[in-house]
């Protein structure tokens, strides 16, 4: 396991990109539910900002169990983040990660009070990286297969956040 700054530098370099993830909550009755967020910022040390409906159930959630995991796929990565999440009301943090798209979500903008963000606070990640993605595990799978040795999928790393 890496417990270093430069394996949170390199989980926030995967999740960069990345526009969806999938944000896991546990439900009053500790049900896990999952749903798409747009992931509107990852900061340096892997936390994570979405928007969300003050009235929503994800918020609901956070108030009885704020443990989350978030999760995040591409044709070459995968990320799973564990943390803590936190409801934020900050306008002015609102106003600067408010965008077009996030508009269309909330056509009342940052300063309706239905709006809030989302802070997740990673307490850890793993991550598989696969450059060169479908096509190179498809490669090392075969390579794999013909030779008799263990297929190497790539880079894969826990880290503590």
């Amino acid at each position: 396991m890496t417990t270093t700054d430069d394996g949170a530098r390199r989980v926030a370099a995967l999740l960069a990109d990345e526009r969806t993830a999938m944000l896991t909550t546990t439900a009053p009755d500790g049900t896990l539910m999952s749903r798409p967020m747009a992931l509107q910022e990852v900061e340096p040390d892997g936390d994570l900002w979405f928007f969300a409906q003050r009235s929503s159930r994800t918020v609901a959630h956070l108030a009885a169990h704020p443990q989350v995991n978030v999760t995040v796929s591409s044709a070459s990565t995968w990320v799973s983040l564990t943390g803590t999440a936190r409801v934020v009301t900050d306008d002015a943090r609102k106003r600067e990660l408010w965008s077009t798209v996030v508009e269309a979500w909330f056509p009342d903008g940052p300063d309706d009070p239905e709006v809030v963000l989302l802070e997740v606070e990673g307490d850890s990640a793993e991550y598989w990286d696969t450059p060169g993605g479908r096509v190179a595990s498809l490669v090392s799978f075969v390579k794999a297969k013909a030779t008799g040795q263990p297929y190497d999928g790539g880079e894969n790393e826990r880290v503590e956040l």
